[in-house]
């Protein structure tokens, strides 16, 4: 069972630079054909001061500081156990090519279900600008089943 005593922690807050040639091509993988997400010309005329990030990249951040590897190592979360359980997002300014985002996350439930052979990791996160403007809010929740 995963202990409950996580709930509430922090884990260490994930610093993320945006680059053009980055989030061009998170746009080709995920299959993204508005031009407002791979040229810059597009974006502006959109409103936008450079190519905005898609809506899932910020997830990208814990990913490249490792916050999620050592979360699922703290926890003694098994990869090959590890399912997609949920994400959501509520967006407040949008995040575009030369800003940096910091995605600050905390553990903030866990429950399981079916007498424990599925345990449930709901984690919520805040992602701020280097401005200090709130960019977005996630949530993610993951699966371990047993």
């Amino acid at each position: 069972m995963i202990d409950k005593k996580w709930i509430g922690h922090e884990l260490p807050a994930s610093v993320l630079p945006i680059e053009r040639s980055r989030l061009q091509f998170f746009a080709k993988a995920i299959g993204e054909t508005d031009p407002v997400y791979t040229d810059v010309a597009a974006a502006r005329d959109a409103g936008y001061p450079d190519l905005p990030a898609p809506p899932t990249f910020l997830f990208a951040a814990e990913l490249d500081s490792g916050a999620s590897e050592k979360m699922l190592a703290d926890l003694q979360i098994p990869i090959a156990k590890l399912l997609h359980g949920e994400q959501g997002f509520s967006f407040h300014v949008p995040a575009c090519a030369g800003d940096t985002v910091t995605v600050r996350s905390t553990i903030s439930d866990i429950y399981d279900k079916k007498n424990g052979a599925l345990e449930f990791v709901v984690k919520t996160a805040r992602a701020t600008n280097q401005h200090g403007e709130l960019v977005a809010e996630l949530r993610t929740v993951i699966v371990c089943r047993h």
